[in-house]
């Protein structure tokens, strides 16, 4: 065991014991209170050193000024946790240490990520250290229910006028390698994109059946709906590309592919046609990196209406506009009438130009030798997303190695993290922070 690794994982447990779980609907603060208790006892420097902002019930935002104050970066996770239903092996908030690992809800998304945020703030803190630039440190009490803790943050950043160089959220972590055959155990993958979430509501009545429509298509309101559903899953209305993100996790993930894969990742001018034909026939995730899909629920009806939502994923911002225009043109053909729900949302990739992230692939490497850095994009949704509009380089990645069982644990039962991957955890954010220019 490595040292000091049990000293963290027992102060970590007692942010695990903390039940401070997301309800939908309603928020109880009793355990809520009871973790910023023990955040002040565990973090004293911190407490004493930082600004500390509350928003909405219980989103923090800890603040320390830099040696140049119009300069900032923003270090994020969240406190709240799923539920933990389920048969576990350990009681998911008793943070057992057993056979070297801390067990319990939120051990992995996301407090053990907190936790050393704050710890090498503090240890930080206690050497002297004094910051390049304005250091901030957020955390949402509601992010598993996608709620407005950062929203209500973000807006109070807005009116001061703040912009950050660098976000960096959870969402990547240290996992096995997203391709058979690597070389490297694992990749430490880092999160540069999330895909926009677009819910459509469909309708087709018996009144919207006109003459336009294909003699082959009955004008049913169920038929007309499943013809215009059917040619939608089809994903032949929609672009398909290697987009810029897909394109640099392809070259990063090739030096470290045997052949003949390393030949065909790293040279894309002539081996992208060949790879977007490919992807879909390998895994729908693989094929969902090319471009917008679309999924549907909720399909009922009868013959004197039908309806359908539809849940619209969209890679890229121009391409997500003409793929709208070519489905609106599709469920035109079938007398579907849609209407797009307003909570739908879109938010940009991160700039891969930026110093912050050559600074954030350089840190990775440094601390996590064995583990190349892979950009990505995430399927799912984060805190960091609402910050698109601040930073331009916005990246999702908790520097937490996982085994594929730890990984699957997330939102299920036996929650757990090895205790040597929380001392690499408070490493990199110290070496992140120490050493940033």
């Amino acid at each position: 065991m490595i040292p000091g690794a049990e000293y963290y994982a027992q102060r970590l447990a007692r942010m695990i014991q903390c039940e401070t779980v997301s309800v939908k609907g309603s928020y109880d603060d009793a355990e809520f209170a009871r973790l910023r208790g023990v955040m002040e006892e565990l973090f004293p420097l911190v407490h004493q050193r930082m600004e500390r902002h509350i928003f909405s019930q219980d989103c923090w935002v800890y603040e320390l000024k830099g040696r140049d104050a119009s300069r900032s970066i923003l270090l994020m996770s969240h406190h709240d946790v799923a539920s933990a239903e389920g048969t576990w092996e350990h009681d998911p908030f008793a943070a057992e240490l057993v056979d070297g690992r801390l067990w319990g809800r939120g051990t992995v998304d996301t407090k053990t990520p907190l936790f050393a945020e704050f710890s090498a703030l503090e240890e930080l803190l206690g050497s002297g250290w004094d910051p390049p630039c304005n250091v901030f440190l957020a955390s949402s009490h509601n992010e598993e229910l996608g709620g407005d803790g950062i929203p209500t943050a973000l807006a109070h950043f807005k009116e001061r006028g703040l912009t950050f160089e660098v976000v960096l959220d959870e969402g990547g972590a240290i996992i096995d390698p997203p391709l058979s055959g690597m070389t490297c155990e694992k990749c430490a993958m880092v999160a540069v994109h999330e895909k926009g979430r677009y819910k459509l509501n469909c309708a087709a009545s018996a009144a919207s059946a006109h003459t336009g429509l294909s003699a082959a298509v009955t004008a049913s309101p169920i038929e007309r709906m499943a013809g215009f559903l059917q040619e939608a899953a089809s994903g032949k209305l929609f672009i398909r590309r290697l987009n810029p993100q897909v394109r640099a996790m392809f070259r990063h993930l090739a030096p470290h592919c045997k052949f003949p894969m390393n030949a065909v990742l790293g040279n894309l001018w002539l081996t992208a046609p060949l790879l977007q034909k490919v992807m879909p026939k390998l895994n729908p995730q693989a094929g969902a990196m090319l471009g917008t899909v679309c999924s549907f629920s909720k399909i009922e009806g009868d013959d004197k209406g039908c309806t359908a939502t539809v849940s619209f994923k969209a890679v890229d911002g121009d391409d997500m506009a003409r793929d709208l225009d070519a489905l609106r043109a599709a469920a035109n053909k079938y007398g579907v009438d849609i209407t797009i729900d307003p909570a739908s949302e879109y938010h940009g990739p991160a700039d891969m130009g930026q110093p912050a992230f050559t600074y954030t692939m350089e840190r990775i490497r440094a601390v996590f030798p064995d583990y190349p850095p892979v950009p990505f994009i995430l399927p799912a949704g984060t805190d960091a997303r609402w910050l698109t509009d601040i930073c331009p380089c916005v990246l999702r990645f908790a520097p937490i190695r996982l085994s594929s069982r730890q990984l699957g644990s997330v939102h299920s039962e036996n929650e757990n993290i090895d205790l040597d991957a929380i001392v690499d955890a408070v490493t990199f954010y110290i070496d992140f922070l120490r050493n940033y220019p």
